[in-house]
This record gives structure tokens, sequence and C-alpha cells, in this order.
């Protein structure tokens, strides 16, 4: 006998309205198994790749790392910027995603295109998404930062880089780190847009064990079998979307939910919005700025004005000879 589902959100007329997008979906499974999150990302992601002329094997990490870093975020409870960060030896030396409480996101990364390019031409390295970072980042270490402003005492949490994918390296970061059970599937594409051409998606979904506080059983053992067997199952039903499923701007997320859960029954919670809005002004570089010596400011200058570009959204700032002096 299938369990009823509960929906609290009003769902729009699907002849008015396209499905939400660039959004962080909380859901719980009705057997207390589990509870999840699920990022469907749209311009949100296509605003960082499209930023900078990213290599499409760059690109594809980038939005990987925004989508596992808005069901992270998803998951804390914090008012400030959470940062994912990840520092190689590799072609990709640095990627940097951010998510504010509010759901703004940024991102970049930062790669050197002779190494990268070797990669390609390589015969001997290991190919494909599924090797993606000991090929792109070779060593180094992912670290989960949470900045709630300057009273508060910042949290940071560092692992090494282990894995063949940032799905991977994630894992090793809830085992380790945080001590999480927890199952990710991650999804990035570029798909068809309804202008004919193509744009980058991106996709998470998280699950996330629930501790079974209060129960014994008889046997003196704290696990429940039959929660067990729920979490297991309930890992089993992600395991079979697809990543077409988590790409699809077409199919809503309450429906993607219903579609892999229906049978154990999954209530939904108000979603959080998430956006591509860097924080970058030209307030915060003049106060940059003002902080430099006249001789350093000198020795930015191309020609006869300073030109700051934002490494985030590649917004560039540029101030004038009288600009500079009135600084």
């Amino acid at each position: 006998m299938r369990k009823r589902v509960f929906w609290s959100i009003v769902w729009a007329d699907p002849m008015s309205a396209s499905p939400p997008d660039n959004l962080l979906q909380p859901f719980q499974i009705e057997s207390m198994a589990a509870q999840g999150r699920l990022v469907r990302l749209g311009d949100a992601v296509q605003s960082v790749l499209g930023a900078h002329d990213y290599p499409d094997d760059v690109a594809r990490v980038l939005g990987e790392a925004q989508a596992i870093a808005g069901v992270i975020a998803g998951t804390l409870k914090y008012e400030g910027v959470m940062t994912f960060q990840i520092k190689g030896d590799g072609p990709v030396n640095i990627l940097v995603v951010d998510v504010t409480s509010d759901g703004a996101m940024r991102g970049y990364a930062q790669f050197k295109g002779d190494k990268l390019a070797a990669t390609a031409t390589d015969k001997g390295s290991a190919k494909g998404p599924q090797q993606d970072v000991p090929r792109l980042f070779g060593s180094g270490y992912l670290a989960l930062t949470v900045d709630q402003g300057a009273d508060t005492q910042r949290y940071q949490g560092i692992v090494p880089l282990e894995g063949a994918t940032l799905t991977d390296c994630a894992h090793f970061y809830f085992r380790q780190s945080v001590q999480l059970d927890a199952v990710l599937k991650v999804a990035v594409d570029r798909v068809a847009d309804a202008a004919g051409g193509q744009t980058w998606r991106a996709g998470a979904l998280i699950l996330q064990k629930l501790e079974q506080r209060g129960t014994q059983q008889q046997s003196g053992d704290d696990n429940d079998p039959d929660s067990d067997d729920a979490w297991r199952r309930a890992v089993a039903l992600l395991g079979s979307c697809t990543s077409a499923e988590l790409l699809d701007p077409a199919l809503h997320a309450n429906d993607l939910l219903y579609h892999l859960f229906n049978e154990d029954g999954v209530r939904v919670f108000d979603p959080s919005p998430l956006a591509m809005r860097c924080r970058c002004s030209r307030d915060r570089v003049e106060n940059v700025l003002r902080s430099f010596p006249r001789t350093d400011i000198a020795d930015m200058k191309i020609g006869d004005d300073v030109i700051v570009t934002c490494e985030f959204c590649n917004q560039s700032y540029v101030f004038d000879p009288a600009a500079i002096e009135e600084l």
C-alpha cells in the first residue's frame, strides 16, 4: 500500500508558467529514513560559466562544484557566506564557489592552458569526467569555510582530494570532516534552450540519513533494522535518478521527487531561490585601491587608466587619471 504524498507548495498552472528553476528544494522521505535537498540550476550556472571563456572541462567541474555547494549550503544553518574551495597542483589550480545565506552564488576557476592542453594530448592519462579530479586538479585539498561575520568564529573543514570526481571528494568530506551519512548525485551538461542554442544546466540531489533518536532494540543494538532497510531503499531510489532528469528544464522539481520516492512517500518544504549575484561593486574596488600606496597604483596602470576586473563575474572597473587622483 502506498503512503500518501504531502506537498507543501502550491503549484502554478502548468499552462501559464514554466517549472520553477534556480532553486534549493528541501524534502523528507515519509519513512523518516532520510531527508534531502534538490538543487536545480539554469541561469544561475549559465551566468557563472558564461562570465569567462572556460574550456568545457573546466566549465563542467565548476558547474559541478556550484551544484555541490548549493546542496551543502542547504544542509547548514548559517547567516553569512559559505565557500567551497579546491586547490591543486594540476591544470586547474584554484576553484572557488561561494553561497550566501540568502542564495547568492558566484564562482570562478583558475587554470593553466598549456597544462590543460597537455592532458588532452597525453595518451597515458585517464580521460573523461570519471577521472576529473586526478586529471584536472592533481594533488591538493578541498576546503569548506563558513564565515558569519566579524563577531563570530569562522568554521573551516579541510580534507585531501580523495576520489575520481568532485562528487567522490564531497562524499569523502562528508565522512571525514562532518561524519555525515549521505549520498550525493550530481549532473552538469549543456542542454537545448528555447532559442535553438545550448545552455549550461546543473543539478544535484543529496540524501542524508536521519538518526533514529530515542529507540533501542531488545538486543541492546541502537540500530533499527527496519530503519536501515528504509535508508538502503531510499539510496537505491536515488540511484535510479538519471542525469537527464536532473537537468530537464521542463521537469518540475516536485515531479522529479515524486517520480523517485512516491512509493515510500515524500514531503517537500518551501524552496529557497538561488541566483548568480556577485558581491563586487565600484565602491568596494575604490576601498581596496585606497589601501595601496600611490607607487603601487602607478604600477597597476594600463596606459593612463587603472582597470580592475572581478575574478568572479568578469566585470571591469575603469579608473581614469581624474578618478585615481580623487581616490
